[in-house]
This record gives C-alpha cells, structure tokens and sequence, in this order.
C-alpha cells in the first residue's frame, strides 16, 4: 500500500499560478499558505473559536499516533491551487511532502469527494495525454498499478484508508507565484482519479505529491528547480489572516533525506538536561529516527524519551505552575493560567543541527484555560511536527539529501 507520509498540517491552501516553459531553468518562485481556518480559505467556519481550531487539530494529530504512521491522518492542513490542462482548469489539492503522485478527481466520476471547484474532464483538454503501462512513469509507481489494455491505472491507498484509483496520464500544469508571474509546465505525470474517497469530509479536488520519488512534483521540475523547495510556517492557529510561504527553486534556502525526509535526532535538552536519542532507525536499521512532517499538527516522540522531556519540563518549571489534565486527553503535560509561566526554550540536536525551538512553538493553549506541551508520546514513528516547526525557514535539497534550518520571522 501506498502511504501519505505527511501532508503540511494544518489545512491551508497554497494559491498558485505558474507557469513553466520546457527552456526554462533555474527558475524560482514563491507562493503562499494559506491556513484551513484562515477566512481566506474555502474552508473557514467564522463560528470557530481559537480554542475550537486548536482542538481540532490535536485531534488531527492524536488519529495520526494511533496509527502509527507518520502522517495526519485527516490528510494534512494546507492545500494547492493550481490549473491543470490547455485551457487550464483550476484544482484544490491537499500538500503532502509524504507521497508522490500528483491525482486529482476527472469525469467521469465513478466515486467521487464533495469539491467546490469543477471536477476536471480531460476530454475537453488539447494537451491530455494518457500513459502506456509500459512507460517509465507507469513503472515508477512500483507496486501500486495495474494495465488495462495498454491503459496505466494507478491504485493510492493511505494509512487512513483514503484512496484514489485512475488513469496515470500527463498534462499541462499551471501555478501563480507571489510576484504574479504565471509559469507553465508543458507535460507533468499526474493521476486522473475516478474512484476516489477522503477518510474525512475533504471539498479537495486530490493531492499535490511533494515527495523525493521520481513522480512528485518537485522532482518532474528537476530542470527548473534543481530539486529545491522551502516553507516559512507562522502561527495560523493564532493568527489565521497571516500566510505562510513555500520557496521553489532559487528562491528556496536549504535542504530532504529521502522519500520520507527522515532526519537524526541525536538528542534533545531543556537547560543543562540532556535526554540521549537512539540514532538508529529500527525500522531500516540506518540512521534517520524521526521524520519532519508538516502535515502533522504535533511532534511526536517515543515514551521513554517523551516522559524524560516531561521530568526535564517539570522540574525547569518548577513551583511556578499548577498542572492540570487535558480535558481532551490528548496532552499529557498541561499547566493552570499559563500565560504568566517562565517556559524553557526545548533545544532539538539533529546531526549537523542545533535547532532551538521556542516556547510559542511547543506549548500551545486549549480549552480550560490551559498551557500544554505539543508533543505527544507514541510507539510509532516519531514525527517532528508541524507546530515545532513554526517561525523556521526550513529547506529540503533533494539532490543534496539535506534539510536545513535558520530562525525566521515567517510572517515578513
């Protein structure tokens, strides 16, 4: 089966209008993020809370642990813009740094997802192109395709029993950048999807695959981009109207390690106590032991290094705070009237990477007048969140195999 191994979580939606041309190179642009809950987004419901957008999306991430994969469950938090097909048609697609198939919903339907937008008809696009099974790009799809006549049918499944089932084809892809340039790709391999299905209700047209496998996206536009993409994550939650940023290109700084983007956590601190992280991965048995997800609300770690961070907090804290139990249950340290707690900064030791990770990004509030830690013990893998990663410029290189990081005010 296919995994979705993280879609940028919280939902947000990146509008974009490019355009790239096959004499193009080095191009970079950037495009921006816009939070599910943000009332720029199709999704907004005015008569949510903060407190109410948080819960939801600890709940996101609590469904993501229980499965032990290291994804949002809900498909991730922030969607794509973009238009596919000569003349363009404009699709909403879920980001996914975990997968790589690029699918959108195309008539006829057998199956299909509630979509605000209309539902792409390849019949009425000059530029559609089916893919022959045996191609290069039906063959990339590993294990998850069957023929059908000379047809190449794609088969995603995801841990959240999501699915799409089409036709593999290419088409003409569309995007808009910030600086209101349109750039034009004349042939990307995407999935046309007939039977389709979100675990949850989702008005998405499909996924946008930012993943390091041969069909993502970010690696069809290898020539334009050399393989580079970046985000700057603001607080949404807490301010909904401001955007977050994607980089592509030149325009993106930084560095990912793998189709999964595993990194290696060597060890985490709080002040002058050191926690010692087992490097290697048991999964693969190399190194690489925790996967930067941006379609995951929370940072997830294993118990035993989970419940040394939790002592280390307590004690850093000190007298200072009353905790208290989430009334949801999903946090496990939570302190009374936290707004007047001294908190510490909770230091992330990756190989070649000190990151220091602010109190606005571990500890968030929740209904009851509560502070609580972001993070969140599981037996899976564990899973460096998207909240963690708020007011990081954090970059993936792809050929490089890197991720890098620099403190930055995402909100300029």
């Amino acid at each position: 089966m296919a995994a979705l191994f993280s879609l940028l979580p919280f939902f947000c939606f990146i509008q974009l209008s490019l355009v790239f041309f096959l004499e193009a190179r080095n191009v970079g642009f950037t495009v921006d993020l816009i939070h599910r809950d943000s009332p720029q987004s199709p999704f907004h419901n005015p008569s949510q809370t903060r407190l109410d957008r948080i819960n939801n999306a600890e709940h996101r991430s609590l469904i993501s642990s229980q499965i032990q994969a290291p994804i949002s469950a809900n498909l991730g938090s922030y969607l794509m813009k973009i238009s596919i097909g000569s003349p363009p048609v404009t699709v909403l697609g879920i980001l996914d740094t975990g997968s790589d198939l690029t699918w959108t919903q195309c008539k006829p339907c057998a199956q299909c997802i509630d979509q605000d937008t209309p539902i792409f008809d390849h019949l009425k696009s000059g530029t559609y192109k089916p893919s022959a099974c045996d191609s290069p790009a039906c063959k990339a799809l590993g294990p998850d395709y069957f023929c059908h006549r000379d047809a190449c049918v794609y088969t995603m499944s995801y841990y959240d029993s999501s699915k799409s089932i089409g036709e593999l084809a290419s088409d003409s892809f569309t995007f808009g950048s910030t600086s209101g340039q349109e750039v034009t790709i004349p042939s990307v391999t995407f999935g046309c999807g007939y039977q389709n299905a979100f675990a949850s209700n989702r008005t998405a047209s499909g996924i946008i695959g930012l993943g390091g496998g041969e069909l993502s996206i970010i690696r069809q536009l290898d020539e334009h981009i050399q393989v580079k993409f970046s985000y700057c994550l603001v607080h949404a939650l807490t301010d909904p109207n401001v955007t977050s940023k994607m980089n592509f290109g030149s325009n993106a700084i930084v560095s990912g390690r793998g189709e999964k983007y595993y990194l290696t956590l060597e060890r985490v601190s709080v002040g002058d106590k050191i926690i010692e992280y087992e490097a290697i991965n048991a999964e693969t048995g190399q190194e690489g032991n925790i996967i930067i997800d941006s379609g995951t609300t929370l940072t997830s770690l294993p118990p035993k290094i989970y419940g040394e961070l939790e002592s280390a907090l307590k004690e850093a804290i000190g007298s200072q705070g009353q905790t208290a139990p989430d009334p949801e249950g999903v946090l496990s340290l939570c302190y009374k009237n936290g707004g007047s707690l001294k908190l510490p900064i909770i230091k992330f030791h990756f190989t070649n990477a000190n990151v220091d990770l602010q109190p606005s990004s571990t500890f968030i509030d929740v209904p009851g007048d509560l502070l609580c830690l972001a993070t969140i013990p599981s037996d899976g893998i564990s899973t460096f969140g998207n909240l963690s990663q708020m007011n990081l410029l954090i970059g993936y290189d792809l050929v490089g195999k890197t991720v890098s990081f620099k403190a930055a005010d995402c909100t300029k």
